[in-house]
């Protein structure tokens, strides 16, 4: 256990005695008029790996060259591009291989999964939720229940926050899975919120889940390259992500799909596409699907090669570093980062994040909240600001430093006290 000072040159020592350290240089770092900006915003858009322009051309030249031959081309066809990402994206969720499909973005891939694992039937038709769940879950799940000809109002049970209004407290989520129990088809949470930067007992509720008869799955766009997980152990059924927070795939890039392998050989619904059918029957043009049998059976269309090209830039990285390296590296940044902002005046703000978190802190301001977030800005950190008074910030392990978040804490502690000053 690290005994922490809160000096500049403490924070220097950490740096320096920091295995991964050098993985910074791996990315290009944000920076205005010449000078290099912090960067605090991997929970919103992972920086860009300086690999990255080598792999898209790489496939521009295979195209350029080979044409849709490609896709059977000898050295690297990229009919295996999938096989390469699914290996260390099983890493990091704590998976097996075959029980991921990259495909389509976040939102599509909730409501292809909605399609399989929502199946209400008679009373049991409730999805239980947390009530300040990221929106767009919201609209994917109120818009296929009514396309369902449910009523939203009906169906969806909301997780109430905590007192303070800042967290869904585990005894609250175990609390009304109780409740609810034998009217819950589908449990739906995130695994890490977006607003406050709570994660969630993933392997408790879905323990909870399956003793009340009930699917699990979960929204991880703020949990995935973050936090460790180990989804197959944890027996869920499915889980969707982005890759473009802190994946470092790109904006707008490829998502992901968990499947538990027990669904691969089911009677499940899904809907269905030619690239779901088995690799080997694909181009054989048949009118039958010929199911995969495994995570890949949900994709539907030919994949965007220079998406993967995007995410497989950055996933080299992580497998170079090590994801347990980097868990590592994250426990000790949050503890650092916890411990510097533990001296601070409460007055101001207060801290809506729980201990149980990822690389995001929610900061929430009592007044002058859009000040303070302007001036750390012109300052030269990029930080986030979310209506109508949180300041969102995520020290990621693959390129930020312990200086940079010393750095963070100092300015915040200078800029808070002159705006008290001058109100």
């Amino acid at each position: 256990m690290t005994t922490f000072q809160s000096s500049l040159e403490f924070a220097q020592q950490l740096d320096q005695s920091d295995p991964l350290a050098s993985f910074r240089n791996k990315f290009h770092l944000p920076n205005k008029d010449g000078k290099e900006r912090v960067y605090f915003l991997g929970n919103s858009l992972g920086l860009q790996p300086k690999s990255t322009t080598y792999f898209i051309e790489k496939i521009l030249h295979q195209w350029e060259e080979e044409g849709v031959e490609s896709f059977f081309a000898k050295d690297e066809p990229w009919m295996n591009y999938h096989h390469k990402l699914v290996q260390p994206l099983s890493i990091i969720v704590g998976s097996l291989p075959h029980e991921i499909s990259v495909m389509n973005q976040l939102t599509v891939n909730i409501h292809l999964m909605l399609v399989s694992f929502y199946r209400p039937e008679g009373r049991r038709n409730k999805i239980l939720v947390e009530s300040k769940a990221f929106p767009s879950d919201q609209y994917a799940l109120k818009s296929y229940i009514r396309h369902l000809g449910l009523n939203p109002d009906d169906v969806l049970v909301e997780i109430p926050f905590d007192i303070n209004g800042t967290a869904c407290s585990h005894e609250e989520i175990a609390k009304q899975i109780q409740k609810h129990k034998e009217e819950l088809a589908l449990i739906f949470l995130s695994g890490v919120q977006y607003y406050n930067g709570q994660l969630f007992d993933m392997q408790g509720i879905a323990k909870a889940a399956k003793e009340a008869g009930a699917m699990v799955g979960f929204d991880l766009a703020h949990a995935v390259g973050n936090v460790a997980m180990k989804l197959h152990e944890w027996d869920i059924d499915f889980a969707c992500w982005c890759s473009y927070k802190y994946l470092n795939g790109g904006p707008g890039t490829i998502g992901g799909v968990f499947v538990h392998e027990k669904h691969h050989h089911s009677h499940l619904n899904r809907l269905e596409g030619w690239w779901g059918v088995k690799e080997s029957e694909r181009f054989l043009m048949k009118d039958d699907f010929i199911s995969s049998s495994n995570a890949t059976s949900w994709q539907l269309s030919t994949p965007p090669l220079l998406l993967f090209a995007c995410l497989n830039a950055s996933l080299e990285i992580f497998m170079e570093a090590g994801w347990d390296q980097l868990v590592a590296k994250q426990q000790k940044m949050k503890a650092w980062t916890d411990f510097l902002l533990s001296g601070m005046e409460q007055s101001f703000f207060s801290r809506i994040t729980p201990i149980e978190r990822g690389c995001q802190i929610s900061l929430q301001f009592k007044k002058s909240g859009k000040e303070v977030y302007e001036r750390i800005v012109e300052k030269g950190f990029m930080v986030d600001w979310r209506e109508p008074d949180v300041i969102r910030f995520a020290p990621v392990p693959l390129y930020n430093s312990y200086v940079e978040v010393w750095q963070f804490i100092h300015c915040l502690k200078e800029v808070v006290n002159e705006v008290s000053l001058n109100n």
